[in-house]
């Protein structure tokens, strides 16, 4: 592990060592009547700057082989693109260098009423030409959050339209019998087929043959990873909340996935997380993650056991890899999971690779159509993607909901 990250580490446990303390200090504050307005403040401070290591801590907890590349490249990003040729004569550039030549000689007060004109750069016609602004060729683009789901989970491969895995649905009981007992057939054991389907996810964009040729962006280069991209974002808010028709199934609306319910109608507690890991059995728990959003970490910084002990901890598995635990379990921040709220399920836990399997079929075709649409001028671009994706073994997870 590099210096970097163990140092970083090593600052998250400290500031959480602090958070800690100010979050007794708001509770004894709260017992006694008073007002949290002072601590309210420093534990957002502090908990804004735990926030900041997240993002190191998932890469770590989902075992992200391939650090992001933080050395910017300048040419690329920050290429000055000159603006075409204005149209002017030769004279009147002449004329209008002439006068800034002036005025770097004698000043504003050396220039006639003409050269003053043409000096200013805020109309283009009177020199504005002559003083062009910088063009960033680089697109600005909002942050998209993708589920971490995909890294958790078991993916399996494949050429045919679905995969069929056989499931053990039923056993037998051994019988105790004596010596010279008779012994019977015991019944029971049954092999049932559990089927994945690839569904199919699909993008059509259309662009114009004009914008292709002159923009300077590389557009084709674009929509490749704007279609990678947001497909993305939809398979992963299906391995979540998918309803299995057209689409995989989300872990969360499997009806046989277990269903644990908080302790009170309007909020959840340590008892309730706990509760939570001792409700599948051993060799799951063991291999278990937790799965929820951001807002649900927030709240669970703050929860304690009986004992007064912080369910979070950070930097407890330097060892491993994994900074932040919660219980001694690894988790992931999933933007896809609800907030908390009356009958929404807003935790799971469990050992993913074992409940839960994603099939890939196509991973990405995208078709350049320049035929369709060429009575409109337009290159039509069609992006496909075949994945499938549900809950194999529901005993594996279980998910807490806060019921009405």
């Amino acid at each position: 592990m590099s210096e970097d990250i163990k140092n970083a580490i090593t600052d998250l446990g400290q500031t959480f060592n602090e958070f800690k303390k100010v979050n007794d200090d708001r509770l004894d504050s709260i017992e006694k009547g008073e007002g949290t307005a002072y601590v309210d403040e420093k534990m957002t401070k502090l908990e804004a700057k735990m926030d900041s290591y997240e993002d190191m801590n998932q890469k770590l907890t989902t075992a992200e082989a391939n650090a992001e590349n933080i050395k910017s490249q300048l040419n690329d990003l920050q290429a000055v693109v000159q603006r075409p040729n204005s149209g002017f004569e030769v004279k009147q550039v002449d004329d209008y260098m002439n006068a800034f030549d002036n005025y770097c000689r004698k000043g504003i007060e050396g220039l006639d009423p003409v050269e003053k004109k043409a000096l200013t750069v805020s109309n283009d016609s009177t020199g504005g030409y002559l003083a062009p602004p910088e063009y960033v060729r680089e697109l600005l683009k909002e942050i998209t959050e993708l589920s971490p789901i995909r890294s958790i989970s078991r993916i399996r491969n494949t050429s045919a339209r679905s995969v069929q895995i056989p499931k053990r649905e039923g056993t037998f009981a051994a019988q105790w019998v004596s010596e010279s007992g008779t012994r019977s057939e015991t019944t029971g054991w049954r092999v049932g087929l559990e089927e994945l389907p690839a569904h199919e996810l699909y993008a059509l964009v259309d662009i114009s043959e004009q914008d292709l040729e002159d923009s300077l962006f590389n557009l084709e280069a674009e929509m490749q990873s704007e279609f990678a991209e947001q497909f993305a974002v939809a398979e992963g808010k299906s391995f979540v909340e998918g309803t299995s028709v057209g689409q995989p199934e989300g872990f969360l609306t499997n009806v046989s996935v277990g269903d644990i319910a908080s302790g009170s109608n309007s909020a959840y507690d340590a008892d309730d997380l706990i509760g939570l890991v001792h409700s599948i059995k051993s060799n799951y728990s063991k291999n278990g993650t937790w799965v929820f959003n951001r807002n649900t970490l927030s709240n669970i910084r703050k929860l304690k056991d009986g004992a007064g002990q912080y369910v979070f901890q950070a930097g407890m598995s330097l060892q491993s890899g994994v900074t932040n635990t919660i219980l001694g379990h690894p988790y992931v921040e999933a933007t896809d999971m609800p907030n908390a709220a009356q009958d929404a399920s807003m935790i799971a836990f469990g050992d993913f690779r074992r409940g839960y399997m994603i099939v890939d079929r196509i991973a990405l075709a995208v078709l350049r159509d320049p035929f369709t649409q060429a009575t409109t001028g337009n290159v039509r671009y069609i992006a496909r993607r075949r994945v499938g994706g549900q809950v194999i073994m529901p005993e594996a997870i279980v998910k807490l909901t806060q019921k009405a």
